[in-house]
């Protein structure tokens, strides 16, 4: 067993042709990798949304649906749009590389198959993954809008539930894919970082909404970070809820704390009485380990920040 591989690791193999299927197979399982196949697009759909494997190696000539288009109905897919995927294929014109590249793969192999470049390749591409999957569940924790995007094919190449719903709310169903007005915006990033002028977020704005997109870096792979946050008076007050706990009432008063505002504005604005506005900033204070409304508001104000990326 290779010392890389680990127990977790799932590869899907999808080939119609059994030959190809069984030398794979026996390869893999060698090197300890769990193994699953498929026989058609069909099939290599469900068992990748069942199962989710950690990498697909992809035949793109198959009856019925082809792999590219399985590979453009995976990446579509929030719960496999994640996965790399290896395409196998005789076709190693220009065309269907781009072909390949265009659907969302991620790599290719020349048949005939050698299993130790397979091997490598997977070897590669998971390690990547991992570091890629470590970054993704880092910032899913702390409630960031955050997603990355290889921008040569617009393809969304992970996006934490938080990002996904702004892009939903903004841009309407992406399907795998960046919003048009977020790759023309991001190619103007591209060419002002390289002639060394200044980069400007993106700004949308939507009724009382504004969504503001920076960049945050750029990976090895080519892949692009961006960081999403909406400001309005309700994305304030979640970030309250999600940094503290608190209940949404204690997070709506120290979020008009912050604005400057007194127990008795603070009750007009709401509409509970200033008495029962002090009993939550009471929670608040005990919460967030202050004891004044100063100490507060400034802790609020540090975390409001801190949850929104630097411009």
């Amino acid at each position: 067993m290779n010392d890389d591989v680990r127990p977790s690791d799932v590869v899907l193999i999808v080939d119609d042709v059994p030959e190809n299927l069984s030398m794979l197979h026996d390869a893999l399982d060698d090197a300890g990798y769990m193994v699953l196949v498929a026989i058609d697009g069909e099939s290599a759909i469900q068992r990748a949304r069942q199962g989710v494997p950690n990498i697909i190696l992809l035949d793109a000539m198959m009856p019925g649906i082809d792999g590219f288009e399985v590979c453009r109905r995976l990446k579509a897919d929030y719960a496999t749009q994640h996965i790399p995927i290896i395409f196998m294929t005789g076709l190693t014109e220009t065309e269907h590389v781009v072909a390949a590249f265009d659907a969302g793969g991620t790599d290719y192999v020349a048949k005939p198959i050698k299993p130790p470049e397979v091997l490598a390749r997977i070897s590669s591409h998971l390690q990547r993954a991992r570091a890629s999957d470590q970054a993704r569940i880092a910032l899913d924790s702390f409630g960031q809008a955050s997603l990355a995007i290889t921008p040569h094919d617009g393809v969304l190449v992970w996006q934490t539930p938080l990002a996904r719903r702004m892009l939903q709310e903004f841009f309407g169903e992406s399907q795998g894919r960046a919003p048009q007005p977020l790759l023309v915006w991001l190619g103007r990033i591209i060419a002002a970082r390289a002639s060394g002028d200044e980069a400007l977020p993106l700004s949308l704005t939507i009724d009382a909404k504004r969504l503001v997109v920076s960049v945050s870096s750029q990976t090895d792979e080519g892949e692009w970070l961006l960081m999403l946050r909406e400001e309005s008076d309700f994305a304030q007050i979640e970030s309250l809820i999600t940094a503290f706990k608190l209940t949404t009432r204690e997070a709506e008063v120290l979020y008009w704390v912050v604005k400057g505002k007194t127990s008795r504005d603070i009750g007009d604005i709401l509409g509970p009485s200033h008495r029962t506005v002090n009993k939550h900033l009471e929670r608040v204070f005990e919460k967030l380990g202050v004891e004044t409304r100063t100490a507060a508001a400034a802790k609020a104000t540090e975390k409001m920040r801190s949850y929104a990326p630097k411009l």
